[in-house]
């Protein structure tokens, strides 16, 4: 992951550079070479996406490929790359912020026992109903018919079981906890107190918010959405269709694999998206 930028582009290696100084660890390595568990552990993953990230701005503002930007959106994470790419703390900054948001995440993991699943084709309204019934939480709206919910792994083994017998289609999850539910509130309580000496700016283009789908600006609003969102669903495609009203003609997906274009697709085929992982995708 990121490895064909880092060598082909000086700004992107300087990126990768900077954030294994702040971190004190081979970022580089891990997200070059592996292995993969070690890579897909929060408190590696979350830093790992945001660098990958940041060093394709870098690469795209290096070779003059970078447009003017008017908004900016992330999924969960990506949603702390945004506010890095507008301006709202510099890299350095995102680098500490994101690598304590993936340890206390990943602490909240270990000491409880959570799990996530996706419920498709349901509406919002069926989802949140059966949400109440097995006590779990919706976590993702990504999609029409595309709705993750999240919480104790026997309840969510619970609600898949049920889902199953429904005639519901259901895919259970391979992930570490249940996030974005009441299970990430001591992680939660920590990021506040983390981010409460870190001064947050204005960001120079419309940003929107997981946690209510709209833009943002005001640094303390900003920093308590960010808050909020770990414990909080994740509303993407209401983020994608403010976005599109506000007049977002083209979507940029900057990460690897690809998801996030294909759900901009299910929402709306009539959207321009583009998916930048690698060097060869900015040279497309």
């Amino acid at each position: 992951m990121g490895k064909s930028l880092h060598g082909s582009s000086p700004a992107a290696k300087a990126v990768y550079d900077e954030a294994c100084q702040v971190l004190g660890w081979d970022l580089a390595k891990v997200s070059f070479e592996g292995p993969d568990s070690a890579l897909t552990e929060t408190r590696v993953c979350q830093p790992a996406l945001f660098v990958h990230g940041m060093s394709i701005v870098a690469a795209l503002r290096e070779q003059g490929k970078l447009p003017p930007i008017e908004f900016g959106l992330g999924l969960s994470l990506g949603e702390v790359t945004a506010y890095a790419a507008a301006g709202v703390f510099d890299f350095a900054t995102g680098v500490r912020i994101v690598a304590e948001r993936g340890r206390l995440m990943q602490g909240a993991c270990e000491r409880s026992k959570g799990a996530m699943a996706a419920i498709i084709g349901q509406a919002r309204d069926s989802v949140d109903g059966f949400c109440r019934e097995f006590d779990v939480e919706a976590a993702n709206f990504n999609t029409p018919g595309q709705i993750i919910i999240s919480g104790e792994q026997a309840k969510i083994e619970a609600a898949v079981a049920a889902a199953k017998e429904r005639a519901i289609k259901v895919i259970p999850l391979n992930v570490a906890g249940a996030y974005h539910s009441r299970l990430m509130e001591p992680a939660r309580a920590s990021f506040e107190a983390f981010l409460s000496d870190i001064p947050f700016r204005e960001p120079r283009f419309r940003v929107f918010t997981n946690t209510t789908g709209k833009a943002i600006a005001e640094p303390e609003a900003i920093k308590k959405a960010l808050v909020r969102q770990v414990v909080s669903p994740v509303l993407w495609e209401d983020c994608m269709r403010s976005a599109a009203a506000s007049g977002a003609s083209d979507f940029w997906e900057l990460g690897p694999g690809g998801a996030l274009a294909g759900m901009a697709r299910r929402i709306d085929r009539s959207w321009k998206v583009r998916s930048l992982s690698e060097c060869a995708d900015l040279l497309a």
